[in-house]
């Protein structure tokens, strides 16, 4: 045992009584010690029942393990689990979702002949469900309503910011996972009256494979069946500043894994016979569009990138509506699941059957939507073909109200306003779905626009025949959720989700045209507008709402003066410095009067100084100095006053570091940590 400092100071001209009472100490002390020492050792080793046999599966597992891990890295099999599991997950919310719909139908058919009792089934079960989910997630789960925003909706807007670096305490936790779960299974089961869809959302790397696994799980679209999906395109898309390629293979071999058992998962439960694509399509594969057509279809996506600037104007302004007036504040704050119940009421009486629900095909679910305008033949030449047997399929939903292009038209005009208005539930729920199947209508109302021209005899009766109104809804579906989210891997997803490989050069330029028009202007996207309308700090949707303020100088948006340790310090000044700051990494200066930057000292190593400088709890009467314990790192990058809150924020997403020194020649000035980003950043939301 070393000696300790009052040892070595101790005078030799010392009395022998005192040295005996001072070794009777000693000996005090150390059967204290020991005993202490006991008594943890007994705390950290527990007795446990049956030891040998938790030692044999133990050694088992460490066995299985060294196996695994001689095949590849054990966090394959992370990525592998986290995909199968997403899948399933996500086939039980449809399993759910699909018993309560039929439910709901057969109550609907079992009242046949009052339209009373009709109307309160149609109208009072999905509000209930809107209810119950808004009530159930905010009772029992508050922080999943958001942090900045009182509203919930979808989490793509919350996981980016989370991917960009800003920590979000509690998101990512199994209650709020299971209760968002929940509440989605009955947002869902309101059917397409509420017209709300599906996202799944799932830290580090991980994080990033998960929302990659989201879109392939609920979606079902590896590419080709190979190691890929389009949501690993999205997350990149949609979420990601700055991806790093070395989480591609993961992300597509996690997507890959998740999309496959998605299918396999419904192969199993007898929906179908083999896996194949979601929405099985019947294309003429011999002729699948005339070269004049690409006209049509970029006339399509000019058409979709418009109407998406329109929406998105919409939805900004209903945005701000909610958040400036005071009754929607106050009853968004307290009475969720009364605000739900009557907005899903409101809807829901809208959609009515036997009233204005007969021009939307409201006894439709969404996919029954999506599957219908997906189909490849003239809806306007049959319903004026009297030889032609409809049968009980989805077409006699769309021509209940006389013709086609009528219901359509309503359609499109009701559910862009009911869409924006659904979007202010306090719900969980997902966006893409609902916008691609609106992009679907538009484009089959222009493909059955163009065969009706083509069957009026101004173009030969083969042109009419060839013209494929699914075509065009396939392309209007791609074309219009790019244009509304900003992205293009909708036209990838279009592709997987039918197998029509053979649109693949349409539907791509539908797209790039449509998302031209939609960011013309530096407008935002949908999940920037989120971003904005919920206050959360990401930098790339501020700099969608205003230009000017990620140009900032980040010398104008420090916070008060951080705690910084000069080289000379003692124990008394590091002790101060650990208990002020929380930071991993303390800023290290000459002086405090030249505050020259010399590099950052290791909090575990300032602790270990500490620990040094003290014994058996008495601080040693020689002080040593920082510099002669602690190691001094230099620092990679020096930040100035003058750079803008967007480099500092770049900088710290592609170094990867948790602090950086802000020094004017070389004076240090400040430091910027994630946790100062993200007060910065919020601090810039709240002006706009």
């Amino acid at each position: 045992m070393a000696p300790t400092l009052q040892d070595r100071t101790k005078s030799p001209e010392e009395p022998a009584g005192s040295q005996t009472v001072g070794e009777n100490n000693d000996w005090k002390q150390g059967n204290q010690s020991d005993t202490s020492c006991d008594r943890i050792l007994l705390q950290d080793d527990p007795w446990k029942p049956c030891q040998r046999s938790r030692a044999t599966v133990k050694g088992w597992l460490l066995k299985l393990r060294t196996c695994l891990g001689t095949v590849c890295g054990i966090e394959w099999y992370g990525y592998a689990a986290l995909g199968i599991s997403m899948a399933i997950l996500s086939f039980l919310v449809d399993l759910s979702v699909t018993k309560l719909l039929r439910a709901h139908h057969w109550l609907y058919l079992k009242l046949e002949g009052n339209s009373l009792l009709q109307f309160f089934c149609w109208t009072l079960y999905p509000a209930c469900l809107c209810a119950v989910a808004s009530s159930f997630t905010d009772n029992i789960c508050p922080f999943s309503t958001g942090l900045y925003s009182r509203g919930l909706g979808s989490g793509i807007p919350e996981v980016r910011t989370m991917l960009a670096g800003i920590e979000m305490p509690h998101y990512l936790s199994l209650t709020n996972l299971f209760t968002k779960l929940l509440a989605l299974t009955c947002t869902l089961a309101a059917g397409s009256t509420v017209f709300l869809g599906k996202v799944e959302r799932a830290a580090g790397e991980m994080l990033v494979v998960a929302a990659a696994v989201g879109v392939a799980s609920c979606f079902g679209a590896p590419i080709s069946g190979e190691g890929g999906s389009t949501g690993v395109l999205f997350s990149v898309e949609v979420m990601c500043s700055h991806f790093a390629l070395r989480h591609y293979c993961p992300c597509f071999f996690s997507a890959a894994c998740g999309a496959s058992m998605f299918r396999l998962l419904s192969v199993w439960s007898g929906e179908e016979e083999t896996p194949q694509a979601l929405f099985k399509t019947n294309f003429p594969s011999s002729l699948p569009f005339y070269p004049l057509e690409i006209i049509l279809f970029a006339l399509l996506g000019l058409l979709c990138g418009a109407v998406s600037c329109c929406y998105l104007f919409c939805h900004r302004r209903i945005l701000r509506f909610t958040k400036t007036n005071a009754f929607l504040l106050q009853m968004l704050a307290t009475e969720k699941a009364l605000y739900s119940g009557v907005v899903a009421l409101f809807l829901a009486s809208l959609t009515f059957p036997p009233s204005a629900g007969q021009y939307m095909a409201s006894k439709l679910t969404m996919k029954q939507l999506l599957a219908s305008l997906l189909d490849s033949r003239q809806w306007s030449s049959q319903s004026h073909n009297a030889s032609v047997q409809l049968g009980p399929d989805a077409l006699l939903e769309w021509s209940s109200s006389g013709s086609p292009l009528l219901s359509l038209a309503v359609f499109l005009l009701m559910k862009m306003w009911m869409m924006v208005l659904a979007w202010t539930l306090p719900l969980p729920t997902g966006y893409f779905m609902p916008v691609f199947v609106y992009g679907a209508a538009l484009g089959r109302l222009l493909g059955e626009a163009v065969a009706y021209v083509s069957s009026t005899g101004l173009t030969s009766s083969q042109l009419q025949a060839s013209i494929n109104p699914g075509g065009y809804a396939l392309a209007g579906a791609a074309a219009f959720s790019g244009a509304v989210t900003h992205t293009l891997s909708p036209a990838l997803l279009a592709l997987e989700l039918t197998g029509q490989f053979s649109h693949a050069l349409p539907i791509l330029l539908a797209t790039l045209l449509a998302n031209a028009v939609a960011r013309s202007g530096h407008r935002p996207s949908f999940y920037d507008a989120l971003s904005i309308g919920k206050k959360l700090p990401h930098l790339p949707s501020l700099v969608k709402a205003s230009p000017r303020l990620p140009f900032t100088p980040i010398g104008q948006v420090l916070g008060p003066k951080s705690v910084q340790l000069q080289k000379v310090a003692g124990p008394v000044e590091v002790q101060h410095a650990v208990n002020t700051s929380t930071d991993q990494q303390i800023p290290v200066v000459d002086s405090h009067e030249s505050r020259i930057v010399l590099g950052f000292v290791l909090r575990s190593e300032l602790l270990m100084f500490l620990r040094h400088c003290t014994t058996d709890g008495v601080t040693q009467t020689l002080e040593k100095h920082l510099d002669e314990v602690c190691c001094i790192y230099p620092t990679a990058v020096l930040l100035s006053p003058h750079n803008t809150v967007q480099e500092a924020h770049s900088i710290l997403n592609l170094v990867g570091v948790q602090s950086l020194c802000v020094a004017d020649r070389g004076r240090l000035v400040g430091i910027i940590t994630w946790p100062e980003m993200k007060r910065i950043l919020e601090d810039l939301a709240k002006e706009i």
